[in-house]
């Protein structure tokens, strides 16, 4: 899952080099934390938060076919 947030992330911003995801795992399952450039962060987000919406959406059947949970945090 990792990849994939990087895969996306790395895609769609201008400086690719600076995108860093990190994996840790707890109580409410996986925790991804993605950091991106400061200017870098609303291409991410999208518009009304629909990119990083997607992002969560396939995060979150990738998942459910894994048989756990997975929060994407955008940071």
């Amino acid at each position: 899952m990792k990849e994939l947030v990087e895969y996306i992330a790395r895609s769609i911003v201008n400086a690719p080099d600076s995108v860093v995801v990190t994996e840790t795992e707890d109580e409410r399952g996986i925790v991804l934390q993605l950091k991106v450039a400061d200017e870098d962060k609303g291409r991410i987000i999208g518009k009304q938060g629909r990119i990083a919406g997607a992002m969560r959406t396939l995060l979150r059947v990738k998942a459910a076919k894994a048989g756990t949970r997975v929060t994407l945090e955008i940071i």
